[in-house]
């Protein structure tokens, strides 16, 4: 359509077709609304896809976002996707040397065994019964909260008396992790397990006094009400690809090369205006859900830009030929890597790492973690390659702050790409060079991404996974009633910047729709 045509109305333009805003799509064209869903890129699915990154290698990787854990089933049900997780048999394993000798800490297995290994690391039960009854107290946690992230947002008030634990409340939601963490373990690798999940893509310390790490840390341990993350059947792409199925079977037309450039709206009707091959054209909508970033929200509104949070992480895809065979010898390869593979991530380890990247350096032993996609799921390995032994790591890196990576992208990133792969190698008992297969060029299968690759690729401000910090899952003052809602009356922001946003959920995305539905009574 060119600028000159008469614009089509909609009950609803979505802007952005990642996995919130398909799943937005769906709940309202099944609810007889039409959509019209933009896309500047050529394919949906934003950073939840699947992709051949090796050339002539038929391997696909879910290339940035990889495994679920906050997609409700709810979502699942109620739009008929035809999409599975596999659970993984292990947890973690988090290599270490002590008394001179490779060993490690091998979590799941069942609870006989994961008490068995604990018992070998620390030297009795202390450490074991502190983990039980610390993850008794965050699945109470889970089980509670969970429910209500696809329900209208409560009050802090009735958040803390659903949970009904005082304990588990100044724990989670009101002094540093580091606090609760140092008072319930004694072993430094126990501890530093425990705190990675407040890590993820997360700058900060244990003992922060924005309490930054315990929103990362709660919405790591409440998924699905238990906590496991879940490898995707298929990849992440499996996902948007049944949401993009579910959306145009219900009716949603999906406009992909489309870029959003402008929204002009008076709180009732808006205009979009969307760039495609033709030049621009307008679409007149009730509602607009923006499945992008805050900072992206503003630029399409015109309203001033919120204060940028930067992402904090390093994200690498290889492909092997083989698994790495451990220092450990009494650990198997195949669990070792099948859980998250915990590297340098030690309580102590991990404060100096932060302080170090605080200070404006790159950490000396860069923590990160690992996990095996196609252990779990080696459907995403092509005819003969699973037979042959090949697999998929996938490996995210902790505090490496985007402003470490301004003064030269491409330098810094190879620099931190070599000392990561060393912690690694450190716990091997061969390089992993060795190990990685190459591509039909004859180069190595392993790709990085900075934060300001992210930012680049996904418009992701800062490369924040999260889009921005992350929120606590309750009410604030002068909030909307869903978390969506934004300073116009019908532009809604459905993407992980929202309240409860964050991760591969759909939260946002059916949350917006809710409110679509609710303020069209």
């Amino acid at each position: 359509m060119s600028a000159n045509d008469t614009p089509r109305a909609y009950d609803a333009v979505i802007i952005g077709a990642g996995h919130n805003g398909l799943v937005a799509a769906a709940y309202l064209a099944r609810a007889g609304r039409s959509v019209l869903v933009l896309e500047r890129l050529d394919h949906t699915g934003g950073a939840a896809v699947s992709s051949r990154p090796f050339a002539g290698i038929d391997a696909r990787l879910s290339r940035y976002s990889y495994l679920v854990s906050l997609l409700p089933d709810k979502i699942v049900r109620d739009l008929g996707l035809d999409f599975r997780v596999r659970a993984r048999t292990i947890s973690s394993y988090t290599p270490v040397e002590r008394a001179g000798r490779p060993t490690g800490l091998l979590v799941g297995g069942g609870e006989q065994r994961t008490r068995e290994a604990f018992a070998r690391l620390t030297g009795g039960d202390h450490e074991y019964e502190a983990w039980r009854r610390f993850y008794g107290m965050t699945g109470r946690v889970a089980r509670r909260v969970f429910p209500t992230l696809t329900e209208p947002l409560p009050s802090r008030d009735d958040l803390r008396r659903r949970i009904d634990d005082e304990t588990a409340w100044r724990t989670l939601f009101e002094e540093p992790l580091g606090v609760a963490v140092e008072q319930t373990f004694a072993d430094d690798l126990v501890r530093g397990v425990v705190l990675t999940d407040a890590l993820i893509g997360t700058f900060a310390d244990a003992h922060d006094p924005s309490l930054a790490q315990n929103r990362c840390f709660l919405y790591h341990v409440i998924g699905g009400g238990t906590g496991a993350w879940d490898v995707p059947v298929g990849g992440m792409g499996a996902l948007t690809d049944a949401l993009a199925a579910a959306a145009r079977a219900a009716g949603a037309r999906i406009a992909t090369g489309h870029e959003a450039i402008r929204i002009d709206t008076d709180g009732r009707t808006a205009e979009v205006v969307h760039r495609t091959a033709d030049g621009e054209a307008v679409a007149v909508a009730r509602h607009v859900l923006v499945n992008a970033s805050p900072h992206e929200l503003a630029a399409l509104t015109g309203d001033a830009a919120p204060e940028p949070a930067e992402g904090a992480q390093l994200k690498v895809n290889m492909l092997l030929e083989r698994l790495p065979r451990l220092r450990d010898p009494g650990t198997d390869p195949r669990e070792a890597f099948a859980g998250t593979f915990h590297i340098a991530e030690g309580y102590a380890q991990l404060a100096t790492a932060h302080a170090q990247a605080a200070a404006g350096e790159l950490p000396g032993a860069p923590p990160s973690e690992i996990y095996c996609h196609s252990l779990t799921d080696p459907t995403i390995l092509g005819p003969g390659l699973a037979e042959r032994g090949w697999h998929t790591l996938t490996l995210f890196g902790l505090h490496t702050p985007a402003r470490l990576f301004d003064r030269d992208n491409d330098a810094v990133r190879e620099e931190l790409l070599r000392s990561t792969l060393a912690q690694l190698d450190a716990h091997l008992a061969e390089p992993l060079a060795d190990c990685l297969a190459t591509d039909a060029d004859g180069r190595p299968c392993i790709e990085a991404k900075t934060p300001l690759d992210l930012e680049r690729d996904l418009r992701l401000p800062g490369g924040n996974i999260f889009h921005r910090a992350l929120s606590w899952p309750y009410a604030q003052e002068g909030g909307g009633r869903w978390g969506v809602e934004t300073r116009h009356a019908n532009v809604l922001l459905c993407g992980a910047g929202a309240v409860r946003g964050g991760g591969v959920s759909g939260v946002p995305g059916h949350n917006a729709a809710m409110a679509v539905l609710e303020a069209a009574g």
